[in-house]
């Protein structure tokens, strides 16, 4: 699966997601094609997870604090509150999914930004290019 984050293109991926070792994202196509299903852990900046994606729906959403809007090409995990994208993904047309847009913090308590220019985690910057993974996860930080 071919997975773009930010500017920087994953060729061949398995779908998986590692931030920081911990594979905190999963993207699974369907058989039958559209949008992949997804499953995201959501932690807060002290190590709890308030928030958990299980194949594209809420699963755990302590306070009703997140809210998730898809359709069959994107979508989008927003903190109800501030409304601030957590998490914004789209099916492009010739099967790559973009991670555009991106907030949201490591087991290890780490913020992950994600703009259409750039990933950033700590001290590490992920910018425009191309990196084929041969069947392995993405392993971001």
């Amino acid at each position: 699966m071919d997975i773009q984050i930010g500017p920087h293109l994953y060729r061949n991926s398995n779908g998986i997601i590692d931030i920081e070792g911990v594979p905190q994202l999963e993207c699974a196509p369907r058989p039958s094609g559209g949008f992949p299903n997804v499953n995201f852990a959501l932690f807060d900046a002290a190590g709890k997870m308030p928030a958990k994606l299980t194949n594209n729906t809420l699963a755990i959403n302590e306070g009703r604090a997140y809210t998730v809007e898809r359709n069959a090409s994107s979508l989008v995990m927003r903190h109800h509150e501030s409304g601030k994208d957590v998490l914004r993904m789209a099916l492009e047309q010739d099967g790559r999914l973009v991670i555009s847009h991106g907030e949201f913090h490591t087991l290890k308590a780490h913020l992950l930004t994600i703009t259409p220019s750039e990933w950033t985690l700590e001290k590490t910057t992920g910018q425009q290019g191309e990196t084929d993974l041969k069947g392995q996860p993405v392993s971001l930080g």
